[in-house]
């Protein structure tokens, strides 16, 4: 085994790592940007080292950069984590020209899977199902509409070396051909060097199911079970499971015999995973290989028992694989949800911001992957995940509650974040059911997600806890004020909570370590485990236990629990009659702005001051997180002014264009 390894990333992937090496007594180095001089992977590994600023091609992109701290430091091997330089066939050789181990798959392999046109070929050579699709890249829009009439639509066009979403666009007609097309191509340029895109036949309905595979330098192979990636959001994975609920076993040994074919194909050696789509029937048609650890490896951990980390480091060393396939075995089932600093409300645009509080949740069955820490700032120079949730239950429903109770307690303040879509999905019916399919999130929510609705009976228990919180306010400042003027606190008894607009009468005193609460003539006792300036509460209302978060708000708090995040108004019945007759502040008019929806920067602008334009129209092209987001017209209109110039780097909320 090694003495010493670099990883050759950042985040909780390079913290993840680090932590099975400290449990094999491997020393580890760490890299780091300007930007992640603090960073908690920083602080974990033995050793760090500085190799730029913090732009990714500045620094963690510098295959001379890191292979300069590797031989600096002695590293014997180097892990490059997940995206970055883990699928670069050029890294993984010039680590092998140096003498330093990639702890990783062969050049080879990197090579032949990397590029999706190319797998596909191997793939369909190796008897492994593809879908319908042309197996060239594409030259331009009028070959893509093309072969775009040949397939069928709707099309999937993808960047032949993408990954991530990124370069990658649904087309359902010859119009949307054109724009994707040049969109996907632009994205793939910028996001991996590389503008090559191919067309292919976009299955509706779909399922995404992968296989984990694992492979040794002596010739064993194996997979370990396959992983639920159906829960996307443009392409990108939010919610994965292990193992799938759609699979028979029979479908289950298909995909992973055909897997492992496809890694014996190219002498594959290390973790791999074999993406396949899935349609209604069972059928499955082969993606692309990643020839590198996956985001969601620890629900296939979970499942399996295994430490995917270790076994790589231990094929890297030249060691056999200590099992045949009959020693897998799936026991359980796993959930991972990601937490993404972004803002639901604005079509999940990506957020950034300093964590001012952080606290993860714990409990049976809890796992959390991180790379932050209270303090740890969210930039726009890397991905915006904050953490990766995940919970095993012995089977899917006991993984799903613990998955939203975990939610429900995950303190997250100083950034926007989707906790609370998350446990949308949790408690949606459809995922309940294991329904699913790629479309999930667009079809249950559309582009954006304001919060659930409390039902009628949701909006009593939040009310009830609110007015207890309410009464323990009141009374601690009723003892600090006490002591300074001795003004006797007299207990309000009626009050009035509106979430939503939606009214509730209650009537209630407080009682030891609660309050007595009376809702629609019904009584309940609400105990509070609650103190002001702590996000989360525990709270009890008869014989039912929850937890949420609560943050104060003036006349009230911003409740958050299940997916509902809701701002409860908590007045007393006086003051709920006087606020009824103030009439209602509403807020500026902004219909003739174009507003930065995040940070980013300006990749284009295309119009300029006196243009006319249509509803629809595409106004500009702002890039954030390496994606392309298009800002069009909402309405026909004149521009009266463009603030913003190809180029320059944007605030969030900042007014780029101007009508008249």
């Amino acid at each position: 085994m090694f003495a010493k390894l670099l990883i050759a990333n950042r985040g909780e992937i390079a913290c993840r790592v680090i932590r099975t090496c400290k449990r094999l007594g491997i020393e580890t180095v760490a890299v780091y940007s300007t930007a992640d001089s603090d960073a908690v992977h920083v602080r974990m590994a033995d050793e760090a080292v500085h190799i730029g600023p913090a732009p990714a091609s500045q620094s963690y992109l510098r295959i001379d950069a890191i292979l300069e701290a590797a031989k600096a430091t002695g590293a014997e091997a180097v892990h490059p984590g997940y995206g970055f330089l883990s699928e670069n066939a050029a890294f993984a050789r010039a680590l092998e020209e140096a003498g330093i181990v990639f702890v990783g798959p062969p050049v080879g392999a990197i090579e032949a899977m990397g590029d999706k046109i190319e797998s596909k070929k191997l793939a369909k050579a190796a008897g492994v199902s593809t879908v319908p699709g042309h197996p060239d890249a594409v030259r331009d829009t009028d070959e893509a509409l093309r072969i775009a009439e040949e397939i069928g639509y709707p099309v999937m066009i993808k960047a032949s070396a993408g990954g991530g979403g990124k370069g990658m666009r649904i087309a359902h007609s010859a119009s949307e051909v054109v724009e994707s097309f040049t969109r996907a191509r632009s994205e793939a340029a910028s996001s991996f060097g590389d503008d090559r895109v191919f067309l292919e036949k976009f299955v509706e309905q779909p399922r995404h199911i992968e296989i984990q595979v694992l492979a040794d330098r002596h010739g064993n192979a194996l997979y370990l079970g396959e992983r639920e990636c159906s829960i996307q959001r443009r392409h990108q994975k939010v919610v994965e499971e292990a193992p799938s609920a759609f699979l028979d076993e029979a479908t289950r040994r298909a995909m992973g015999e055909q897997a492992v074919a496809l890694a014996r194909a190219v002498d594959y050696h290390s973790a791999g995973t074999v993406e396949f789509i899935v349609d209604a029937h069972r059928n499955f048609y082969f993606l692309e290989m990643n020839t590198r650890l996956q985001v969601e490896h620890p629900v296939t951990e979970l499942v399996t028992g295994l430490d995917l980390v270790e076994q790589m480091l231990r094929v890297a060393a030249g060691q056999p694989l200590e099992m045949t396939q009959d020693d897998v075995k799936l026991d359980g089932w796993a959930i991972e949800t990601r937490l993404y600093a972004e803002d639901p409300t604005r079509g999940f645009l990506p957020a950034t911001g300093r964590l001012t509080r952080y606290a993860e949740p714990k409990g049976e069955g809890v796992r959390v992957d991180s790379g932050v820490r209270e303090g740890s700032e969210v930039t726009l120079f890397y991905d915006p995940m904050i953490a990766k949730l995940c919970t095993f239950g012995r089977d899917r429903a006991q993984a799903v509650d613990r998955m939203i109770e975990a939610l429900d307690g995950f303190v997250v303040r100083g950034t926007g974040h989707n906790a609370s879509f998350l446990n949308a999905v949790m408690v949606n019916p459809r995922f309940r059911e294991a329904r699913l399919s790629t479309g999930f999130i667009a079809e249950e929510y559309g582009e954006r997600f304001e919060g659930l609705d409390p039902s009628a009976e949701d909006r009593r228990l939040l009310a009830a806890i609110a007015v207890a919180m309410r009464l323990a306010d009141d009374y601690r400042a009723s003892l600090i004020s006490g002591q300074i003027t001795g003004w006797a606190y007299v207990e309000p008894k009626d009050w009035v909570v509106k979430l939503n607009g939606h009214a509730v009468v209650l009537r209630a005193e407080s009682i030891d370590g609660g309050a007595s609460v009376i809702v629609e003539d019904s009584r309940h006792l609400v105990e509070l485990d609650y103190r002001p300036g702590r996000p989360q509460v525990r709270a009890r209302v008869d014989d039912r236990a929850l937890v949420l978060q609560a943050d104060p708000r003036r006349e009230g708090y911003q409740l958050r629990w299940r997916g509902v995040d809701i701002r409860a108004f908590v007045r007393t019945a006086r003051a709920a009659t006087l606020a009824a007759r103030i009439p209602e502040k509403l807020p500026p008019d902004t219909s003739k702005l174009i507003i930065s929806p995040m940070p980013g920067l300006m990749i284009s602008i295309g119009v300029k001051p006196g243009q006319a334009v249509e509803a629809g129209q595409e106004l500009a092209v702002l890039e954030a997180m390496k994606m392309e987001n298009v800002l069009r017209a909402e309405q026909a209109g004149t521009i009266a002014a463009v603030n913003v110039s190809p180029g320059d780097t944007v605030a969030a909320d900042q007014v780029l264009i101007e009508f008249s």
